[in-house]
């Protein structure tokens, strides 16, 4: 059975994010991408980030050309996915209705917003 995976840090999340934007990249390419994009980093620290993402089963690591190249094995909403369900389990003794309902309530939504929620429960109803 394959290992659930940990929470992320934001650094973690950092380098998660340049491997779902851009796909598999390498060390160097990960650190040039957040020091294009205005975050200074160290390929050393990359390596170390990439090392942890890979322990907690959120990248791999693909070893077979001459220069290893690391791509995340989920995407974002499965980590959206986990946090969430962790806030619902922390602070609404593990309904999503009271965490649905503030989210719904407190932000402006669009037409788009409205019709792709309805969209979804039209499909969990016909489950």
């Amino acid at each position: 059975m394959p290992r659930t995976p940990r929470d992320v840090t934001d650094a973690e999340l950092a380098v998660l994010r340049v491997l779902w934007a851009d796909g598999p990249r390498t060390v160097r390419e990960i650190a040039q991408l957040q020091t294009d994009a205005g975050t200074a980093t160290q390929a050393a620290t990359v390596q170390k980030l990439l090392e942890r993402l890979e322990d907690k089963g959120w990248v791999e690591r693909d070893r077979t050309g001459p220069v290893q190249r690391f791509q995340a094995t989920a995407d974002r909403d499965d980590l959206i996915g986990r946090r969430l369900s962790g806030i619902a389990e922390e602070l609404c003794e593990g309904s999503l209705t009271p965490l649905l309902s503030h989210l719904v309530k407190s932000e402006r939504l669009t037409n788009t917003d409205k019709q792709a929620l309805r969209d979804l429960i039209e499909r969990l109803d016909e489950k």
